[in-house]
C-alpha cells in the first residue's frame, strides 16, 4: 500500500465532504470525475457498479468512499477514504450548528438557508446525471425507469410486477 495513494484519496475525498451539501448524494458527480476521469483509478462502469452497491448496502449514501478506497488502496485505502468523507464535515457541521443556535434572529440565517437549497438541488441533481453517465445509460433504461415509477406512484399494480416486466424487457433486448 502506497502512502501517496492513501493521501492521494484523503485530497480528494477530505474536500468533497465540505461541499457535499444535501447529502453525498450531492458530490456523487465531483467524485466521478475524480475518481474516473482525473485520477483513473477505475473505469466509469466501476464506478457505476461500486455507487450501485453503496446504495443498495444499508448506511450512509458516502459508503461509496469506503469502496472506492478499498479498490485503490485496499483496507488502509477505505480508512483513508473514510475518515476524508466524514470528519471535515463533521467539524464544519458542529461549529455551524453552534453558530446556527446561537443566530436565530440573524439575517444571515435566512439568507444562508435561502440560497443553500438549489444549490444541493443541483449537486443531487448532476450526481444523478453523472452515475448515468457513468453507467452508459441508454434511451430504454430511461424510459423503463420513468414509465416504472408512474406505475409506482400512480397505480396499484405491484411493485414485484413491473420489476418482473422489466426483467423480462431487458431480457428480450439483450437476447434480440
Amino acid at each position: 500500500m502506497s502512502d501517496s495513494r492513501l493521501l492521494s484519496l484523503a485530497l480528494v475525498f477530505a474536500p468533497l465532504s465540505l461541499i457535499s451539501f444535501g447529502g453525498g448524494q450531492a458530490i456523487v458527480a465531483e467524485m466521478q470525475h475524480q475518481v474516473v476521469d482525473v485520477h483513473h483509478w477505475m473505469s466509469g462502469p466501476a464506478f457505476a457498479d461500486l455507487f450501485a452497491i453503496s446504495r443498495a448496502a444499508p448506511g450512509p449514501s458516502t459508503l461509496i468512499a469506503a469502496l472506492i478506497g478499498w479498490q485503490v488502496a485496499g483496507l488502509g485505502g477505505a480508512i483513508a477514504a473514510t475518515l476524508a468523507i466524514y470528519i471535515p464535515s463533521s467539524l464544519l457541521v458542529y461549529a455551524a450548528v453552534r453558530w446556527w443556535h446561537a443566530s436565530k434572529d440573524s439575517p444571515w440565517r435566512t439568507a444562508l438557508e435561502r440560497g443553500l437549497l438549489p444549490v444541493a438541488v443541483g449537486l443531487v441533481f448532476a450526481g444523478a446525471l453523472a452515475v448515468l453517465e457513468a453507467a452508459h445509460v441508454g434511451a430504454l433504461q430511461i424510459f423503463t425507469t420513468v414509465v416504472a415509477a408512474a406505475l409506482i406512484l400512480y397505480t396499484r399494480v405491484s411493485v414485484y410486477a413491473i420489476m418482473g416486466v422489466t426483467a423480462a424487457v431487458f431480457a428480450g433486448v439483450q437476447l434480440a
